[in-house]
């Protein structure tokens, strides 16, 4: 039985060099183009909000110390400054009245371009 073993030579099968080249970056281009619909996804549902919207929003954070942060909430239309440490949350002060509306709101962000218009923009650059 070793003697059949060790005494018939396997051939070893001929590789197609060019068909696994292009297999394997076939792979990769499956691969980043996985990771671009990943990041489209996530961003997609993260500008998602509910028909009812949100009724607490953190308006603007400051840092007192390492560790020790103020924020100021805005919760049903009433403004609340809250100090937050190592001991937990703490009701700085409750502002009465309605929150100010800002004179100037921030200028939306312009929407990310799809891969069609960067597909599109890289073939007119070359």
């Amino acid at each position: 039985m070793l003697a059949l073993i060790f005494a018939a030579p396997i051939a070893a099968p001929d590789i197609n060099v060019g068909g696994e080249l292009l297999r394997v970056l076939l792979s990769l281009a499956a691969v980043i183009a996985l990771i671009f619909v990943a990041g489209w996804m996530s961003r997609r549902l993260q500008a998602r909000t509910l028909p009812g919207g949100r009724r607490i929003r953190c308006v603007e954070t400051f840092a007192v110390g390492a560790r020790e942060r103020v924020l100021l909430l805005d919760a049903d239309g009433k403004r609340l400054l809250v100090g937050v440490g190592q001991g937990g949350m703490r009701t700085l002060h409750v502002y009465e009245g309605a929150a100010p509306v800002e004179p100037n709101p921030p200028a939306p962000m312009p929407a990310a371009p799809n891969f069609a218009q960067l597909l599109s923009r890289w073939k007119g650059k070359s």
